[in-house]
């Protein structure tokens, strides 16, 4: 009798696993500046872990960034360890002193950002191309600047209500 309540309540359990929070402690970076750190060529290195923590695809990405003083462009390609690329183009816009908006193809409306000392935090809705599952999903994606050149992206990623996995990301300024 206890066996069909087993899952239900592992998946309640894993949706209050901790997240971070902007009020939570600085990892000592320098305050995040999106506008500065990512105003030219930036470099990056990830993979995708799902909810087990299975690396299912690995991945490099160009981001060739540009900032005209209202918007904040975003051109990223992605190299995929299977050999699959994609492009995908982010127009963010800075709607306060700590606060941003961003469109990109494939997004659900507009995204939603915002900055505290080192840390920025990016909620948004995206239908992933058939590539890479072919299906929405939401990411609660979080980024901590860590010195100059370096930034750390964790992203988790869930489909109604329910975590899928997690993106890891190491971004990198080129000099």
């Amino acid at each position: 009798m206890l066996r069909p309540l087993v899952l239900p309540l592992l998946l309640l359990l894993a949706a209050c696993a901790g997240r971070p929070s902007l009020d939570g402690p600085s990892m000592g970076g320098p305050e995040i500046a999106l506008e500065k750190f990512f105003d030219g060529p930036v470099v990056a290195h990830g993979q995708f872990q799902d909810r087990f923590g299975e690396v299912r695809r690995r991945f490099a990405v160009d981001v060739d960034g540009s900032w005209d003083g209202e918007t904040l462009t975003l051109v990223e390609d992605f190299r995929y360890n299977d050999g699959q690329t994609e492009r995908r183009v982010w127009s963010l816009r800075k709607t306060g002193p700590d606060t941003w908006t961003g469109t990109a193809p494939g997004v659900i409306g507009a995204a939603r950002g915002e900055t505290r000392g080192d840390t920025f935090n990016w909620r948004y809705s995206i239908d992933l191309p058939d590539e890479s599952g072919g299906f929405r999903a939401d990411f609660d994606d979080w980024m901590w600047r860590l010195d100059d050149r370096r930034l750390l992206n964790r992203a988790y990623v869930s489909r109604f209500g329910v975590d899928l996995g997690e993106v890891i990301i190491f971004f990198e300024r080129a000099e």
